[in-house]
């Protein structure tokens, strides 16, 4: 069966991936083009290629087979797969990263935790880290010249733990600004955002953020249904910064789940885990998610600490007491990560 959507390869192809028991069929337009056979062990995952690949097919459609790999055996940190019949595929698909290592009898390895830091189908926006790096100052701080904001949807991934999609888009003031409104004055969300107000207000908060270069705001969506705000941030120019050692592309986030529908621990791990995704492929140089919650808001830095980020420390803004929450890119890949 067939449990991930096609992803979408260029020329206008589409590959997927046909699990059974011990076999992967990689289908190119729904026709099989490649054929494994798998074998699970403690850590690993073992592929075999049995014959060779349709002539037709790209290397970029390993993304479905090891998606589906990975997705079928949690357990599995790496992917060892023999293609020693594909020499000039298997080069290419190493040259794309799919394929982390590959010897000259052409047995290949894919990483858990190198995997999922490929932008793959799921980064649907040009990527952040694209951009070449310039030093700048602003407000006496030197930092990275940023990236211009992309418009609409940045990110968008199918989670076949609930058979639905979750994507991020970046915020339209146009679209967007009722449901905001209507979520800021919440009493559960002005509780710890404390900005309850006027559409105009909101809209005025909105176009600001958009202009300003080191925020990114965003709405996330089950099935295109916004459920949550998420204002994103470069920590290095932001006000986090002084109360600790932030790199040039340390990220941030301020959260808030506006729909209560979609609120609990059931749907948390899956935003928690695709917006840090979302933050970490976008700019391969971010090294840490950061976060600077109330004190107060004790269930969600729990929450938080239940999936990857470490509480550091306690520290006063001069509008709240926070507490510094930190996940590290490589223990969100290899430890807590898709």
């Amino acid at each position: 069966m067939t449990t991930l959507p096609p992803i979408n390869l260029p020329g206008g192809h589409s590959a997927a991936c046909l699990a059974e028991a011990d076999t992967l069929t990689l289908l190119l337009d729904g026709r099989s083009a490649a054929r494994f056979t798998a074998l699970h062990s403690e850590r690993d995952l073992a592929l075999t290629l049995e014959g060779g690949v349709d002539a037709a097919l790209p290397p970029a459609a390993l993304y479905a087979l090891l998606a589906e790999a990975f997705r079928s055996d949690r357990a599995a940190r790496r992917v060892t797969l023999a293609l020693g019949a594909v020499p000039d595929f298997a080069a290419a698909a190493h040259r794309l990263g799919l394929l982390q290592t590959l010897s000259a009898d052409g047995l290949a390895e894919a990483f858990r935790g190198a995997f999922w830091q490929l932008p793959g189908p799921w980064l649907t926006a040009p990527a952040s880290g694209l951009f070449p790096l310039r030093p700048i100052v602003s407000n006496h701080h030197q930092h990275p010249l940023r990236p211009p904001k992309p418009r609409g949807e940045v990110y968008r991934r199918y989670l076949p733990e609930i058979g639905e999609t979750l994507s991020f888009r970046t915020v339209d003031p146009d679209r967007d600004l009722d449901v905001f409104h209507q979520w800021m004055n919440q009493q559960r969300v002005d509780h710890f955002w404390e900005m309850a107000g006027t559409r105009e207000a909101h809209a005025e908060y909105l176009h600001k953020l958009l202009a300003d270069p080191h925020s990114h705001p965003l709405l996330g969506c089950f099935d295109d249904v916004p459920f949550g705000y998420f204002e994103t941030y470069w920590a290095k120019e932001d006000r986090i910064a002084p109360f600790y050692d932030a790199d040039d592309y340390d990220r941030g986030c301020h959260v808030l789940v506006g729909d209560s529908r979609f609120r609990g621990p059931r749907r948390f791990p899956l935003w928690i885990r695709s917006i840090a995704h979302y933050l970490f492929i976008d700019e391969p140089r971010c090294r840490r998610f950061v976060g600077e919650p109330r004190v107060d808001n004790r269930r969600f830095i729990q929450h938080l600490q239940d999936h990857g980020f470490v509480k550091r420390k306690e520290f006063d803004f001069p509008h709240k007491r926070a507490a510094l929450v930190v996940m590290e890119r490589d223990v969100f890949f290899d430890q807590f990560g898709l």
